[in-house]
């Protein structure tokens, strides 16, 4: 098994290239959609984040207020660093046991939007870094997300700077292109990861 982390800032397009990269053959382990599923109504991890910030976060379904909790933790760390101590243990637990159902052979790949930030990137074989010109970033998300430019610029200030992800990266793709030009490019970069799949399972009997 080949573990690849796939991370990027904001705006870059890491969801097209791991949607591509499944369309390869790639086992896919979103840690946004499993950080949504332990604290779905009824969980444990629900009832921890109630515990830490009140009933207040609750919309009135009994679900998550997402918008509101982001707007008690974006603006303070140290409670962002509560909320994280409850969640990113459970998204860990989650990743883990979704790997071990992969086969022998599989190639894993990670979609982690906070790897660097959290210093994650030991954890995989290798890293996968989608890159994008901060200007094509910001274009995006007031475009195609409908964010104002003050809220965009907001968010990818709160992320790691394009230098610090790039440093741990292994592989960067380059996507200040047309989708067609991407597409070529996670073709490449599957038939790296394949190779190095293959030899990785070779080596042990060498």
């Amino acid at each position: 098994m080949l573990k690849v982390g796939l991370t990027g800032g904001i705006g870059a397009g890491k969801s097209e290239v791991s949607r591509l990269l499944v369309e390869c053959g790639a086992v896919l382990i979103d840690a946004d959609r499993i950080a949504r599923e332990v604290v779905a109504p009824g969980t444990p991890g629900l009832a921890a984040v109630v515990e830490a910030f009140g009933e207040e976060i609750l919309a009135e379904d009994g679900s998550l207020d997402r918008p509101r909790l982001g707007s008690i933790v974006f603006a303070d760390p140290a409670r962002l660093a509560t909320l994280n101590s409850i969640v990113h243990p459970l998204v860990g637990a989650r990743s883990r046991e979704l790997e071990e159902t992969a086969a022998a052979d599989a190639v894993v790949v990670h979609d982690v939007p906070l790897l660097t930030e959290n210093g994650l990137a030991p954890l995989y074989d290798l890293v996968i870094v989608v890159d994008a010109a901060p200007e094509t970033q910001l274009d995006r998300l007031v475009r195609r997300r409908g964010m104002t430019e003050e809220h965009a610029r907001a968010r990818m200030a709160a992320q790691a700077s394009r230098e610090q992800r790039r440093e741990i990266a292994d592989i960067v793709i380059d996507n200040d292109v047309p989708l067609q030009e991407l597409e070529r490019r996670v073709k490449d970069v599957w038939a790296e990861l394949v190779r190095r799949s293959q030899a990785s399972r070779r080596s042990p009997q060498e």
